[in-house]
């Protein structure tokens, strides 16, 4: 299949139903911009290593590098996300109800925002074309089990390996660094956490950034009346257009999530940033090596919690915790329902 530039803005022209989905899913990108990519750098932005307007940048910079590099060396992320759900083989009905799905993870992406809270945009992602797919079959005939058991292996790898590694980073941070005095330790740790933190940024694009070009991926196959199973190679373009539309969003609503993961679930110091994020980042790219869709907002605040249950778990905000917790829980029931109703919304209108 032809993934230029020219051939996709010929297909824009030629199918206004593309033009809506296409749009909806940059708009899910900008909305991941300001609810999940901010996770990257928070740390190093509370913990002043960097100021905000800088981790932004980094932040842009980086997530494309993660597009890139990663999509060249291993882009099953972005095929999972494409043979999750079957749309059907009406193009007219599968655009229309993809349509209806991505709209739903806009809404629900934009009231996790609201009110200040680190949903997964990842799991939104998954729960909206879910929901999507059983409307338009009337059950669960559209779904393909195979690919989304890995969004549950994806659940406990990110919990449990984020937890795990953030405390085992911190602690042995702290070990070698016992006798060295904490004055002393500030410069290094500072520039750590930026490298840290650019890590962070460097596999949410990765993950991120595939799930997104899956996304759009799978509106060109759809309209096409192409079967999603091909294998492709991702475009530079398309890798382009998800960073700055993800980095745009970063810029117009990151520092409420900041100070979420940053501030209100532990009070960090530039060690303990630097910890997470290594641990965050590592846990992702094992992840992203076996091709399995995580939320990189699971493995940072896992990590941050890994990280602040070195000293005592009372270090750790339980109320910001659950509050989390409740709201991931919560989201593939409520993405999907909505997703579901958008759904045959959408194909009642159009």
């Amino acid at each position: 299949m032809d993934l230029s530039l020219q051939y996709f803005m010929g297909q824009l022209s030629a199918n206004p139903l593309l033009i809506i989905a296409v749009v909806l899913t940059l708009g899910v990108i900008l909305v991941n911009g300001w609810t999940d990519a901010p996770n990257a750098i928070a740390t190093c932005v509370v913990t002043r290593c960097i100021s905000a307007r800088g981790a932004i940048l980094m932040a842009a910079v980086f997530n494309f590098f993660g597009v890139f590099i990663m999509s060249l060396l291993n882009a099953t992320v972005a095929e999972t996300i494409t043979k999750m759900v079957d749309f059907g083989s009406n193009t007219h009905e599968a655009i229309v109800a993809l349509s209806g799905a991505l709209f739903a993870i806009v809404v629900w992406a934009v009231l996790a925002w609201r009110f200040g809270i680190p949903t997964s945009e990842s799991h939104a992602l998954i729960a909206g074309l879910t929901g999507g797919a059983i409307a338009l079959h009337g059950g669960l005939d559209g779904v393909n089990g195979s690919e989304w058991v890995k969004v549950l292996y994806g659940l406990v790898i990110s919990v449990v390996l984020g937890f795990a590694l953030g405390w085992i980073a911190c602690k042995t941070v702290v070990l070698l660094f016992r006798r060295v005095e904490r004055r002393k330790t500030e410069v290094v740790f500072r520039w750590a956490q930026i490298f840290g933190a650019a890590c962070m940024s460097f596999m949410h694009g990765a993950q991120d950034g595939q799930k997104f070009m899956g996304v759009i991926l799978l509106c060109l196959f759809l309209v096409n009346g192409q079967s999603s199973e091909q294998a492709v190679q991702m475009p530079i373009w398309l890798m382009l257009l998800c960073s700055i539309i993800m980095g745009l969003g970063t810029s117009i609503g990151g520092k409420k999530i900041i100070k979420s993961v940053g501030m209100d679930m532990v009070k960090l110091e530039k060690y303990q940033g630097f910890s997470a994020d290594i641990a965050a980042s590592i846990s992702l790219l094992i992840s992203s090596v076996f091709g399995i869709p995580v939320s990189t907002t699971h493995a940072k605040t896992t990590a941050i919690m890994g990280v602040g249950a070195v000293n005592r778990l009372s270090a750790i905000n339980f109320s910001v915790v659950k509050e989390m917790m409740l709201t991931w829980i919560l989201t593939f029931p409520g993405c999907g329902f909505i997703g579901f109703l958008m759904t045959k919304l959408f194909i009642w209108i159009f």
